[in-house]
């Protein structure tokens, strides 16, 4: 327990701590309809394919893989990295390293473990389903409630197209309050407020 309680193993604490509360937000979010992955999502700037942004992004599979995910790889890739050196160095030389310096140290295996693993989660995502693209460009598109009964103020699952014939899955509620939309309703997605799309019934189910 000393390794746990040290000051120098404080970021991995930190780490740890955050790791736990993610897990905890998202279970909390998938009970009352949020989705922390998609605000982190949207968080993220939109960048061009040129720019060296957009190159470390790609290379850490943002995009390829929910935000969210990968941030967990991160925290687990720094936090195992971290405690694995500060008990390494406590047995052979007999004391902690600097919790700033261990804490950059354990930096490149975080990034070596969303690289790694990131890649295999990549390949595991099946892409015609993955939700980790900007979905603002889903405004416009037509879906189907696809998971609960959409009301204003408890948001549903809906399934939608994107341009390039993608399916992603959006949590959204009606724009105007007296509207419902039950499962295998047919709706047109007209704005994002927050974390939510807002959606109307689709003037044109032909077109679906």
């Amino acid at each position: 327990m000393s390794l746990y309680a040290a000051p120098e193993t404080l970021p991995f604490g930190i780490g740890l701590a955050l790791i736990v509360a993610i897990a905890l937000l998202e279970g909390i979010g998938m009970m009352m309809s949020l989705s922390p992955s998609n605000w982190l999502d949207d968080l993220l700037p939109d960048v061009n394919s040129d720019s060296g942004l957009d190159k470390l992004l790609g290379w850490l599979h943002l995009g390829k893989v929910p935000s969210l995910v990968l941030l967990i790889l991160f925290l687990m890739g720094y936090t195992v990295f971290g405690y694995s050196l500060q008990m390494a160095c406590h047995g052979l030389l007999g004391f902690y390293l600097p919790g700033w310096l261990a804490g950059l140290l354990a930096v490149p295996s975080g990034l070596a473990t969303v690289r790694g693993l990131g890649a295999l989660i990549a390949r595991i995502i099946p892409k015609d389903e993955s939700s980790a693209v900007s979905e603002t460009t889903l405004i416009g598109r037509t879906g189907t409630i696809s998971g609960g009964t959409a009301r204003r103020g408890l948001a549903a699952q809906a399934r939608v197209k994107d341009a390039l014939g993608r399916t992603h899955y959006l949590m959204v509620e009606p724009d105007l309050d007296d509207e419902v939309f039950d499962e295998g309703c047919q709706v047109l997605i007209v704005r994002k407020v927050g974390a939510f799309h807002r959606c109307i019934v689709n003037p044109h189910p032909d077109l679906m």
